[in-house]
């Protein structure tokens, strides 16, 4: 039941949001507490649908709501 159309909305707003912040995914996997390898399946929608305990590390994080990850 996943729309991944191309890439996940999830990854291109985290996406987007981190680069516009100038963090590395490095830096924000240390800010998040959160492996790399985690970061860079989410960034890249290889995992389309993260826990929503990693979503709100990664929001956290980047001083976002989850709603500005998830949001089309």
């Amino acid at each position: 039941m996943s729309n991944n159309n191309s890439k996940s909305t999830i990854g291109k707003n985290l996406k987007k949001v981190r680069q516009e912040k100038g963090i590395s995914q490095d830096r924000l996997s240390k800010l998040a507490d959160l492996s790399l390898n985690t970061i860079v399946t989410v960034e890249s929608g290889l995992n389309p649908n993260p826990t929503i305990e990693t979503l709100t590390k990664i929001a956290q994080a980047l001083d976002i709501k989850v709603d500005d990850l998830i949001k089309k």
